[in-house]
């Protein structure tokens, strides 16, 4: 019998566990991966598989079992054989923390006594060090690093946890790291070791690891780290020695504890203790990013550390590509530098995501939780670029989607690069030929030149996609739906009228979409201006209110007046928190991106519904300028801002309501970055289910504009069918 198996199958030990499967149930034959799949002749087929589904790895998942009746005609015995093919539709394996076998290991005595670059079968880099495909170390990063005796042994030897292990190596054999000094002093001896001193003295270090570089502190000296980084108020991530270090900063629930422990390790957003440091580490929020180690590096650290916890973040000008080579670090002005001489193939942030109830929302999908692949019923190759911000691009062959790495702002310095360097790798890894290439609407997105490029190059046609279609789109993917009705709440995109929106009610498929309800156009004085600098936005409701507003002197008002039938309009969602935060006076301006609707919504936790504040829509328009005029300061601030989202999401419910029933599109979903907000996930949830609908919401694609690029995908492959 021949049995090819397809998933992710490729880097997780898969070939070393039907070998073991074999030697249980005394099976004959032979095993190998074809490039895209692993492909098994023996002589004992279903024994032989019903052996290997007791026992799989722990990184392999299995999609698809094809079984061909056909002879075995080979000798006694099992065997594992050189890999064919290219690769092309593999299940490509993303990175998983190292295990715990293998940290034992480090902090035994043996030859991987304090070792950081110890791995095995079970764990360890995986996308960020492959060049192509099948995972075999030739086309990996460990090309240049020979296996010494004792790891060819481990190697060749079915009885041990590093039988075919790629990227096995040892101190003897393996990369190495050092530790250089701001004074170009290298110290090779306990480099992780003299670091972790450094760290507790108050240093600010680089240090790199699989996917990239992070620059680290204590939590005692952040105030420091934002002067010396230039960020003042966005939040940094932090990293925990174990769960009980996290527990001294935030009160983490099961499921989040669930995936904080998860081999992704991700970042993960949980309810903050209220202390200085969490204060610092995370101004003016309820929550906090924390995450675990997941490098041997990182167990090794903490185990010389004083310190619980270290500020993590990405080594990167903000909106920029994270820093993979050694003499850019050095340009960061860092106390210290540990570095490896292991090549980054593809760099990959952490990943970042909340948790709502039991299900994910990724706010960036990467490291860990990349490469993964989407099944989707449509054939056909394209690819997408994405937005602008948040970008990611997305690889369509063999009905599935393959989103890239999150990439990170395309206005920035690099970025552009950055994504067609991603969207090539990808296409290479998946053997993508796109028939389509699709881009966002909007004229003046950086990318849209990478997306003519590419068109010209493949003899494709561009298809441009308006923003929250895609917004559209993407949940359908996330969901296996063909159509529904999507409320699409976000800061910006493009409308197809020229206007900024972002508080839309759209029904969508894959062929076109409707807009059915909106919010009221809101003039953005000033245009990119008026996303900053908060007063604006409030100056020109308080001009469509015919209210006085004082937060400009005369001339400056008078400047503004003129602004407000030239400037263009917008019905967001975001701008409409963005205002409602500075005029509640939970947040001045806007130094990051979503600063002002974050800092909000421990306001809205906190407030509930009360008269007053009531709203209704008009040919589609939902008013919300009037709302403004009813904050006098008679009303708590968390009731009047629970109050205003409330009825405001009332009316964008019900008009998805109406809309569902007049299309006959059931589901009724939510998507967008402002659907990352749980008190306003919450409403539309328990608004919708009162209705009877069924509800669409996220879990494996990002809400936010890090999603766009699959739902770009889906429409360009509908395009071609």
């Amino acid at each position: 019998m021949r049995l090819t198996i397809r998933g992710t199958v490729q880097g997780v030990g898969f070939r070393p566990a039907v070998y073991r499967a074999a030697e249980r149930v005394g099976a004959s034959g032979t095993v190998w991966n074809d490039g895209s799949s692993v492909v098994i002749d023996t002589d004992m087929g279903e024994e032989l598989l019903e052996s290997l589904m007791s026992d799989l790895p722990p990184l392999a998942s299995i999609r698809s079992v094809d079984r061909e009746d056909v002879p075995y005609t080979g000798g006694e015995g099992f065997s594992i054989v050189h890999s064919s093919g290219e690769g092309a539709g593999a299940s490509i394996p993303a990175d998983s923390a190292v295990c715990d076998r293998c940290v034992r290991e480090m902090f035994s005595s043996g030859r991987r006594h304090m070792y950081p670059f110890t791995t095995c079968t079970d764990c360890g880099p995986r996308f960020t060090l492959l060049r192509g495909m099948p995972y075999d170390r030739p086309l990996t990063s460990m090309d240049a690093f020979p296996l010494c005796p004792e790891c060819g042994r481990e190697f060749s030897d079915p009885s041990d946890r590093r039988f075919h292990h790629q990227t096995i190596c040892c101190p003897v054999c393996g990369p190495r790291y050092r530790l250089e000094l701001a004074d170009g002093t290298v110290a090779e001896d306990d480099p992780i070791g003299t670091l972790a001193h450094m760290l507790d003295d108050g240093a600010r270090a680089v240090v790199k690891g699989w996917g990239g570089m992070h620059i680290c502190c204590n939590l005692d000296v952040i105030g420091e780290m934002r002067e010396w980084y230039g960020r003042r108020n966005k939040p940094f991530a932090v990293m925990a020695r174990d769960m009980d270090a996290v527990r001294r900063y935030a009160d983490p629930t099961p499921e989040e504890e669930r995936m904080m422990l998860s081999p992704n390790r991700p970042i993960v957003l949980v309810g903050k203790i209220a202390s200085e440091e969490t204060e610092l580490a995370a101004p003016g929020l309820d929550n906090i990013g924390m995450f675990l180690p997941y490098t041997g590096m990182h167990h090794i650290l903490f185990s010389h550390l004083e310190h619980d916890a270290l500020v993590m973040t990405s080594a990167n000008v903000p909106g920029e590509p994270m820093v993979t080579d050694d003499d850019r670090a050095k340009e960061l002005n860092a106390d210290a530098y540990l570095l490896h001489d292991q090549p980054i193939v593809n760099r990959a942030d952490d990943t970042v995501l909340r948790m709502y109830g039991d299900r994910t929302q990724y706010l960036r999908r990467s490291r860990g939780s990349i490469p993964f692949g989407l099944d989707i019923d449509m054939a056909g190759d394209a690819v997408a670029l994405g937005a602008q911000e948040n970008l990611t691009g997305s690889v369509a062959s063999r009905g599935r989607i393959w989103p890239t790495q999150y990439i990170g702002n395309g206005e920035k310095i690099g970025v552009p690069e950055y994504l067609d360097e991603a969207v090539r790798t990808q296409m290479g890894f998946v053997g993508c030929s796109p028939q389509a290439v699709a881009v966002d609407l909007h004229p003046g997105y950086a990318n849209r030149r990478l997306g003519r490029a590419l068109a010209e190059e493949n003899g494709t046609e561009l298809v441009e996609v308006q923003h929250h279609w895609a917004h559209a789109a993407s949940l359908m993917a996330d969901n296996r739906l063909d159509g529904c009705v999507a409320l699409a709440l976000d800061g910006t995109g493009h409308g197809d009228d020229g206007m900024a929106w972002g508080g839309e009610v759209l029904s969508a498929d894959y062929s076109g979409y409707s807009r059915a309800a909106h919010l009221e156009y809101i003039p953005l004085l000033g245009s990119e201006r008026a996303l900053y600098d908060l007063r604006r936005l409030k100056f020109a409701i308080d001009t469509m209110n015919g209210t006085e507003n004082h937060d400009f002197p005369d001339r400056d008002a008078a400047v503004l007046s003129k602004l407000m039938d030239r400037s263009v309009r917008s019905s967001s969602m975001g701008r409409l928190l963005d205002a409602l935060a500075y005029a509640l006076g939970v947040c001045r301006e806007r130094t990051y991106d979503g600063e002002p609707a974050m800092k909000l919504e421990p306001l809205l936790a906190r407030g509930k519904l009360v008269d007053g504040f009531e709203t209704e829509t008009v040919n589609g328009v939902v008013r919300t300028a009037h709302l403004f005029d009813r904050i006098d300061g008679t009303v708590r601030r968390e009731d009047a801002a629970y109050s205003i989202v409330y009825n405001v999401m009332s009316e964008l419910v019900e008009s998805s309501i109406q809309e569902s029933d007049r299309t006959g599109l059931d589901h009724i979903g939510i998507t967008g970055g402002v659907s990352v907000n749980s008190v306003i996930t919450r409403m539309f949830e328990d608004m919708v289910i009162s209705s009877l609908h069924p509800i669409a919401m996220h879990r494996d694609v990002p809400n936010g504009d890090g999603g766009i690029s699959v739902g770009q995908a889906a429409i360009a492959l509908r395009r071609i069918q």
